[in-house]
């Protein structure tokens, strides 16, 4: 075929897609109807944005109340168990380092290599001239870990979330997600066209109740949920949700960001800990930024499913440059690590376990955290979480606070990942402070 047909062919296909009246897309944008409106600077002048007022109301109140600002921070060295932030050595809660190997000499020698053959980039997207061997390597060993046929590399883990989704449901399809996946899935859904619908937060029966009503009006049908959820550090009913998915002809979609690395026997992902066969989830994902030590994003699954993705997924495999030949030598040599040495996780998950227990036993709230390496301590407001967070800063403990629109305004948090270097004089001391900081907390000024 003509290259220039085969260009033209794809892009009527993908275009398509989007719906019937592709060309209405194109058209001119004075033919486009829209209401009257009132044109005032807060539509054109970016200083009268509504998202710069509430950055700028923020600001105030962190001034105010003479919190150093927490975003942004700058830290020198590798961010592991401690960090070195404004010349001050700190504990540090808020990198999901899991494995510690993001300073590990292996992956640090193995993303050099990569620059030293290849060069800080292919030049080009994969689907040209921008493949190399490396990728490769990874996709095939990954797949063999996870037990599926094949996966495909991307670009960023929070771009690969929302390619797949966005490519695979089409305005025909619906998405059912659980109402606590990440955004990068909901991003995806909503990009797609497709009808979506939340159920409540592992709810298996809410989740067949949608599908026993609508899975007749739809052709393809997506379920979402995480591995281990980023906010609550909870693991869902997986093998539940494959019988479910089974029985109504939907495909199940499971984002590993924080599960693949540290769950499991081997740490190798639900797959592993829950002792299951890779091929009964149709679309494994997970963001590369955490056990991984790398940046990238990946999709595992059937080959079939890998295909339409690298050769029609706009994001994926077209339209997008390759990973960088660093960043899936870093990932690689992450991954035969993790093999190798299991103990890095069964390290991370008791970690997990003693901080849990711990500040359970010291009566604070963990809230739905189990198995996992994500901890929240939940309060009670905002404001609170920002006073506690800054407090434990001046004392050289570095966590985040977790507060609306991240979750729910009545869920603020402070949330801590465990990795496998800390110890338990660093929680022991982080949970008596805790503790020391709720009991003499001010009273909430509804400042914020």
């Amino acid at each position: 075929m003509n290259p220039a047909m085969h260009v033209e062919r794809l892009r009527a296909r993908l275009l398509g897609k989007q719906g019937a009246a592709s060309a209405g897309d194109d058209a001119p944008a004075a033919r486009a109807v829209a209401p009257k409106v009132t044109v005032g600077r807060e539509h054109y002048d970016f200083a009268q944005f509504p998202e710069l007022r509430e950055y700028a109301n923020t600001r105030w109140y962190y001034d105010k109340q003479g919190y150093e600002w927490n975003m942004f921070r700058e830290h020198v060295g590798v961010a592991s168990a401690e960090v070195e932030v404004a010349g001050r050595r700190m504990i540090n809660f808020s990198s999901y380092n899991y494995l510690d190997l993001s300073g590990d000499p292996r992956v640090q020698s193995a993303a050099k290599q990569a620059i030293d053959h290849y060069g800080t980039s292919t030049g080009s997207g994969r689907i040209i001239i921008g493949e190399i061997p490396i990728f490769g390597e990874f996709e095939k060993e990954l797949a063999d870990v996870l037990g599926v046929e094949d996966a495909v590399l991307g670009v960023s883990g929070y771009g690969t979330n929302v390619a797949a989704i966005g490519y695979l449901a089409r305005k025909q399809d619906l998405v059912l997600y659980d109402e606590l996946v990440h955004n990068s899935m909901l991003v995806g859904a909503k990009l797609s066209g497709a009808r979506r619908f939340a159920f409540a937060h592992n709810d298996c029966d809410a989740l067949e109740r949608l599908l026993a009503e609508h899975r007749g009006n739809f052709e393809r049908v997506l379920i979402l949920t995480e591995g281990v959820f980023s906010m609550d550090g909870d693991i869902p009913d997986i093998p539940r949700l494959i019988e479910i998915k089974k029985r109504h002809h939907a495909l199940l979609m499971v984002d590993e960001a924080h599960s693949m690395g540290v769950i499991g026997a081997r740490g190798l992902g639900v797959v592993d800990h829950f002792g299951l066969n890779g091929a009964d989830i149709d679309i494994h994902y997970a963001s590369m930024s955490k056990a991984f030590a790398t940046i990238g994003g990946y999709i595992a699954g059937r080959r079939e499913l890998v295909t339409m993705l690298k050769y029609y997924a706009p994001g994926l495999g077209l339209y997008i440059a390759s990973p960088m030949p660093a960043n899936a030598a870093a990932g690689l040599a992450a991954l035969r690590i993790m093999r190798a040495e299991p103990q890095r996780a069964r390290r991370v998950v008791e970690n997990a376990r003693y901080f849990r227990e711990q500040a359970r036993q010291a009566g604070l709230n963990t809230g739905l955290s189990e198995g996992s390496a994500v901890i929240p301590v939940m309060l009670p407001d905002a404001e609170l979480a920002l006073w506690m967070a800054a407090r434990l800063f001046d004392n050289h403990i570095f966590t985040f606070p977790m507060i609306f629109p991240v979750v729910p305004r009545d869920a603020a948090r402070l949330r801590f990942f465990i990795n496998t270097a800390h110890t338990r004089e660093q929680m022991d001391r982080t949970i008596r402070l805790l503790v020391e900081l709720k009991a003499a907390a001010p009273a909430s000024k509804g400042l914020f």
